[in-house]
């Protein structure tokens, strides 16, 4: 059985190799650009400033043979399955990236956050719900 997975946007970001990139958004990652194909333009006319969200990609330079992985990449960490951490090198390499929407320019979006290179693919957005939605 195969699945089709149909990128939405790409990832404009000045991080432009795995080695450079922050392993989370949160640890000193560049403001980025989300561009959307045009033919998204209606799913993504409610976003607004300020509202955090989910951005899925595919991670398109992964290795997707990898099943365990030294956490963080430091030899010192234990030999661990992908599926207990947030490697990028993994059999279907989705990325999860929870951002804040700082500017809305017509198909682009501009967030914090983003740990994501340049040119990686948008699979998905979804909001980010808390207690009272």
């Amino acid at each position: 059985m195969t699945y089709e997975i149909r990128p939405i946007g790409v990832v404009q970001s000045s991080l432009v190799d795995r080695a450079s990139a922050p392993k989370q958004g949160v640890e000193g990652a560049p403001d980025a650009w989300l561009t959307f194909d045009p033919a998204m333009a209606d799913g993504i006319r409610d976003l607004t400033v300020g509202d955090e969200v989910f951005v899925l990609t595919w991670l398109h330079l992964a290795d997707r043979a990898v099943v365990a992985v030294h956490p963080r990449d430091d030899l010192r960490n234990p030999l661990t399955g992908v599926f207990s951490t947030r490697s990028s090198d993994r059999p279907n390499p989705i990325g999860l990236h929870r951002v804040r929407v700082l500017a809305i320019d017509g198909l682009r979006v501009r967030v914090a956050d983003l740990e994501a290179i340049d040119g990686t693919p948008i699979v998905d957005v979804k909001p980010v719900l808390d207690a009272t939605r």
